[in-house]
């Protein structure tokens, strides 16, 4: 891999996930603001929903027409445009939840083509792509960094609350659109193969990975994902209710941690292993929504911040390593499947379920949260908090595999 290749791809990384985080965690608090207090799981329901059919468009299709480039340029301008469409329907729901489907059809893709285009130049990518996917943190802390304290200034409010940054993914969704054309050729990769529909949703895979541990594995990874909607969805709202100013960058702190512990992880791993370096990010979910309950009430500070910097070991220790896991599991003709079947596990169907289950709980206890005060906020954040400790010793007795 070149220089050039280098630099171009870090670009790539910055921008993919400088677009998604300039939408994803300001959503829920724009959709309050403008009568939709009661539907802000929706833009959480449709995102996995978009995951779940972006194997299909890129195995069935991308990977076996067109040039990867290519098709990541088209769909990041089409998804810019029904971004850009999305505030001038915020008085009609369903048209806005519609728009927010289509662009996370388009977008959601784009994430396994960025891969692709960087593997294709990469003759180590064990050790070179690390490298280049934490520019995407990278990108992710900035873009909460220009909300918080660029367009708020721009806005003369809480730019969370305004349509600016669905503005900025659509400016954003723009230029990586335009960028993709200049990024090196990278010929559909499944041109000449079969692919079928089992291999896509990783069917094949789990036939050959099966075993009762994996399967503990597979359904903890699915389970864990239902708390995890919770987190993406409702901390936002949770940190507005709570009267903190700086939303998008307060968040941040979750990525910062996570560029940390990813850096970290070698150390843990070879003293921890597979088993107690995945029972450990399921202690850091329960941990984190305890913080978020007790510190609710009173409003305490450190307990809601450490809450949030607790991201970097709930996602490295559990979902980094899961991929590792998986990695090893599997042989190098159904890596990418059994790669694709985690995605589909979590990403796909565990966010999905979790966003639906979280978004009734929410209504349950929270639609006049304003009024009610924070206290029925630690009602809430026990919830995910239980179900994750279970989940936890679930796996704990058994999960059973040699130490790796």
């Amino acid at each position: 891999m070149t220089r050039t290749n280098r630099i171009q791809f870090s670009a790539l990384m910055f921008l993919e996930f400088f677009v998604w985080g300039s939408w994803y965690t300001t959503i829920g608090i724009y959709m309050t603001r403008h009568g939709m207090a009661d539907l802000t799981h929706w833009p959480y329901t449709v995102n996995p929903i978009a995951a779940i059919v972006a194997p299909f468009f890129v195995g069935l299709i991308a990977d076996r027409y067109f040039a990867t480039e290519k098709v990541l340029g088209v769909l990041h301008l089409l998804g810019a445009l029904c971004m850009f469409l999305a505030p001038s329907a915020v008085h009609h729901p369903l048209l806005f939840i519609l728009l927010l489907l289509a662009y996370n059809i388009c977008y959601m893709p784009t994430m396994g083509l960025a891969n692709t285009i960087c593997f294709y130049k990469m003759p180590d990518q064990e050790k070179q792509f690390p490298a280049i996917r934490v520019f995407g943190t990278i990108g992710w802390i900035a873009a909460g960094l220009v909300i918080s304290f660029i367009l708020s200034r721009i806005a003369g409010e809480k730019a969370e609350a305004t349509a600016l940054p669905l503005y900025m993914t659509a400016g954003g969704g723009l230029l990586l659109g335009l960028y993709s054309f200049w990024l090196p050729h990278t010929p559909p990769p499944a041109a000449d193969k079969k692919v079928s529909f089992y291999s896509i949703i990783g069917v094949d895979a789990l036939r050959q990975l099966g075993s009762p541990s994996f399967y503990i594995f597979l359904a903890s990874s699915f389970l864990i994902c239902i708390p995890l909607a919770a987190y993406y969805n409702f901390t936002q709202i949770f940190l507005d209710n709570a009267h903190f100013t700086n939303i998008a960058a307060t968040q941040t702190l979750g990525q910062a941690s996570e560029t940390l512990f990813m850096v970290l992880m070698p150390f843990f791993f070879a003293r921890l292993g597979v088993k107690w370096m995945l029972a450990t990010g399921m202690l850091a979910w329960v941990l984190r929504y305890a913080l978020f309950a007790m510190g609710a009430p009173g409003i305490v500070d450190w307990m809601i911040l450490t809450g949030i910097a607790l991201h970097g070991v709930c996602y490295d220790f559990f979902f980094v390593t899961g991929q590792i896991y998986v990695d090893t599991k599997a042989g190098p003709h159904i890596r990418a499947q059994a790669q694709g079947l985690i995605v589909f596990a979590t990403y796909g169907t565990g966010m999905l379920a979790g966003a639906q289950i979280a978004g009734s709980v929410y209504n349950r206890f929270l639609r006049n949260a304003p009024a009610l005060g924070l206290t029925q906020w630690a009602h809430f954040w026990w919830i995910p908090a239980w179900f994750a400790a279970v989940v936890l010793i679930c796996f704990v007795l058994l999960f059973h595999t040699k130490k790796t």
